[in-house]
């Protein structure tokens, strides 16, 4: 909203030669325009805020009071009085009311024409409109040169509240802050809910901006994205919004936007130049991925390294990753290391998603610390600790190795025989004995407390049933993990 000139600006105009009566202490009052007007009510015609001109042909001792109380009560900002028409001076009449209703009335003398009055004010109206358009350019400009820092999203949003003199907040896609500046930002988590409707407009489209007013505080929020909503940011203030802040805040929405996509297409392009590098790395050309990793500003560390397989997000972990080098290959996310930061950086990593640590190798050796890391992976997805190190998986045992829902499933398929014949469990009981014994009669027999023979009857029918040799290595092993896994 311009700001009008103040009443007290008008009469120091010295070509106007005007004279103030009474309201003396009213002068600072803003006039929004000059209405010219011999009417005895000229109320409906004005809006509030006009400096009213008036040479009083239709005003008398008797009407001066109710002329000027309809006046007060519409909100003129004062009443202008032209002598030297219908009166040679102003009715004493009309300056008592005046001075009891505290309404500035303003001498008019005769050789200063209404007209003139009514352009001071029009050309002090377009000045300040002039004004502010340029205070609003010079805004868009420092907002502009604050969204090529490095840090631009944040210092946008600094600029914009200090220059609107409110609060200013960034949000990610879920609603959550990401940086706020300027005192009062108190209704943000109550923003959630208009933030769904921004998120999914009604009938598909445009995501439009929102609105939201009360007594105190003053909201727009608009969402902040190209082809899809990637954040939002709010402002508010403690006064309605005027057109030229509506302007600025639509060019900081515009700054955001071009920022926020512009970091990401720089970022989904780094990324792609730090896959490429562990590419090289991995397939053994270190100089060439050291090379390039060098035109990122950054390199392997120095000494003994360690690969991490992360799982889970990788937006989150390559954010987690900080400056380590990071790149996201196939389903998981490598991280390379110094030895001496494996599990610092293992700490960090974990809250995002499982993670396999491999054993320290040299930079040519990548390829088998990445299998390492791995292998690990696989053994941390399926513990409650979600760290798992490939020097610990030897004393894990085979079986931890394993996937436990498909060895589980295997377990149940290969010995369903046993289990379906005649529900007999002393099969399983004797082949049990039997492995464990590794293939000896006697021993098996003593341990199960049967003759020998017997066990060899059943051992017959265990082959038959499953189909296996039982003199076969590969079919003891096999037997053996579906055994482990009914314990």
């Amino acid at each position: 909203m311009v700001v009008a000139p103040t009443l007290r600006t008008v009469v120091r105009r010295l070509p106007l030669k005007l004279g103030v009566l009474t309201g003396q202490d009213a002068l600072d009052r803003p006039v929004r325009w000059v209405a010219v007007s011999e009417l005895e009510d000229p109320t409906p015609f004005l809006e509030g805020g006009e400096l009213v001109l008036t040479t009083g042909m239709r005003l008398g001792a008797d009407n001066a009071g109710p002329y000027v109380d309809r006046l007060v009560g519409k909100g003129v900002t004062g009443l202008g009085f032209g002598v030297g028409l219908g009166h040679e001076v102003i009715p004493a009449g009309l300056v008592e009311a005046a001075a009891r209703a505290g309404l500035p009335l303003i001498e008019v003398p005769r050789d200063t024409p209404f007209v003139a009055i009514g352009k001071v004010v029009s050309d002090l109206i377009a000045a300040e409109q002039y004004d502010e358009i340029r205070r609003a350019f010079a805004t868009q400009g420092r907002l502009t040169r604050a969204a090529l820092r490095p840090e631009g999203p944040r210092a946008v949003i600094d600029g914009l509240a200090r220059e609107l003199g409110g609060w200013a907040v960034l949000l990610d896609e879920a609603g959550a802050v990401r940086h706020a500046a300027g005192k009062g930002a108190t209704g943000i988590a109550g923003l959630r809910p208009e933030l769904e409707r921004l998120r999914r407009p009604a009938g598909g489209g445009t995501p439009a901006s929102l609105a939201l007013s009360t007594p105190g505080e003053h909201v727009i929020v608009q969402p902040i994205g190209a082809r899809r909503v990637r954040g939002f940011f709010a402002v508010g203030l403690d006064r309605p919004f005027s057109p030229v802040a509506h302007t600025v805040i639509n060019a900081a929405g515009s700054l955001l936007t071009l920022t926020i996509e512009h970091g990401r297409e720089h970022l989904a392009a780094e990324r792609r130049v730090r896959s490429a590098a562990l590419r090289l790395l991995l397939a053994g050309q270190v100089r060439a991925g050291q090379e390039t990793l060098e035109l990122l500003g950054g390199g392997l560390p120095d000494g003994p390294l360690v690969v991490l397989a992360v799982g889970g997000d990788q937006e989150a972990v390559l954010e987690a990753a900080g400056e380590e080098f990071a790149a996201d290959a196939e389903e998981r996310v490598v991280v390379v290391v110094a030895a001496d930061r494996a599990e610092e950086a293992a700490a960090a990593l974990r809250e995002h998603g499982p993670v396999g640590i491999g054993s320290p190798v040299g930079p040519d050796e990548l390829r088998t610390g990445l299998d390492q890391a791995d292998r690990a992976l696989a053994a941390a997805r399926r513990v409650a600790g979600r760290v798992m190190r490939f020097a610990d998986l030897a004393g894990q045992g085979l079986l931890s190795l394993l996937d436990p829902e498909v060895a589980g499933a295997f377990s149940a398929a290969l010995l369903a025989p046993l289990r379906e014949y005649g529900s007999r469990a002393d099969l399983l009981e004797s082949l049990r004995a039997y492995l464990a014994c590794n293939g000896h009669w006697d021993a098996a027999a003593q341990r199960l407390g049967v003759h020998r023979h017997t066990l060899r009857y059943r051992m017959r029918r265990v082959a038959e049933l499953l189909g296996r040799d039982l003199d076969d290595p590969a079919a003891r092993a096999e037997l053996w993990v579906a055994l482990a896994m009914t314990e």
